[in-house]
């Protein structure tokens, strides 16, 4: 443990040239005695590391030094190289550098580590789109993605229905989900969100603007995403459900309905169902998930969805030649 966490203080120092005690025992939450401690140990394996006093100062190593990774097991390096997502930096159009820093640090690997990036791309690869996904990156994705990492405000125009509507942005980030990219954006002081896809022009305006270091973009999208369903699944139908029609449910709806009706279901009756509220976007939706379970699902209300239940099971049956009952 203690060794694994000298090892990132390197790193730390590396990356960041100067960091104070306070700092580092934040960063590896310990405390700024254990900081400390570190220091001198660092220093008597021949790390030359050194503190610095007085306003902005702090731990800094000596200019120019460099540990090699020699520190890695096998397992970390094997882990490292299933960290890139060489598709998606590709498309925006980092695969050249992103080539460049993996070549970099198998040159840093130890010999026996360097079958890593092998072992690893034989056994796992990462397809992020979707089955039935469009080929290809959008096409004014990497104008975004420069934007992105240059932090330079752009005039954006992009189509909203029939209309295409211009705003000016500051792009904070881009969101890769189900093979759909994603701009984050602060607009008028607010974020938002937009499908690359749709948008239809990107102008650099020359202007840099000030990111706010606060803002965390994967805690950003995931709160929005939260928002996004429940906004989309604004209605709920009462239903009960067999045990496979439990089983079967999570593939029929969105999973976040799925797991809110397992957390809403009550206990089992005499024959095993059990009744519980769900999550949908309307009644024709709803009518539509449901009929995947046949007769798994028995819908409780509202009654006009129960109707439209009840008529759609009486056209299957009159389709396979089953008398209709009075």
């Amino acid at each position: 443990m203690r060794a694994a966490r000298l090892i990132s203080i390197v790193l730390l120092l590396q990356s960041r040239e100067t960091m104070t005690a306070g700092q580092l025992a934040r960063e590896l939450e310990v405390s700024e005695r254990t900081v400390y401690r570190d220091m001198e140990a660092l220093s008597a394996a021949g790390v030359p590391v050194y503190a610095e006093q007085g306003r902005g100062g702090g731990y800094r190593l000596v200019d120019g030094y460099r540990t090699r990774l020699t520190g890695l097991t096998r397992e970390e390096a094997e882990a490292l190289f299933l960290s890139g997502l060489p598709g998606p930096a590709g498309e925006m159009g980092r695969g050249d550098v992103m080539a460049a820093a993996e070549l970099k640090v198998l040159a840093a690997l130890p010999a026996s580590l360097r079958d890593a990036p092998a072992r690893a791309g034989q056994r796992f690869h990462l397809d992020a789109p979707g089955w039935f996904g469009e080929a290809g990156p959008p096409p004014l994705l990497r104008d975004l993605a420069r934007a992105v990492w240059e932090d330079e405000r752009v005039e954006l125009r992009y189509r909203r229905g029939d209309a295409e509507v211009a705003r000016e942005a500051e792009p904070y980030g881009l969101v890769l989900k189900s093979g759909v990219w994603y701009l984050v954006a602060r607009v008028g002081g607010g974020y938002r969100t937009y499908r690359v896809d749709r948008v239809t022009g990107v102008r650099p305006t020359g202007d840099v603007f000030e990111r706010d270091e606060g803002f965390d973009l994967a805690a950003h999208w995931r709160e929005q995403a939260r928002s996004f369903l429940r906004s989309m699944l604004r209605e709920e139908v009462s239903v009960r459900l067999s045990p496979a029609g439990m089983r079967l449910l999570r593939y029929a709806v969105e999973p976040y309905a799925a797991r809110r009706a397992a957390e809403a279901a009550g206990g089992p009756d005499a024959d095993g169902w059990v009744a519980t509220t769900l999550p949908v976007e309307s009644a024709e939706v709803a009518a539509s998930e449901l009929m995947r379970l046949g007769p798994e699902a028995e819908v409780l209300g509202p009654p006009e969805l129960r109707e439209r239940m009840a008529a759609a099971a009486a056209r299957l049956a009159a389709l396979y030649g089953v008398p209709r009952p009075d």
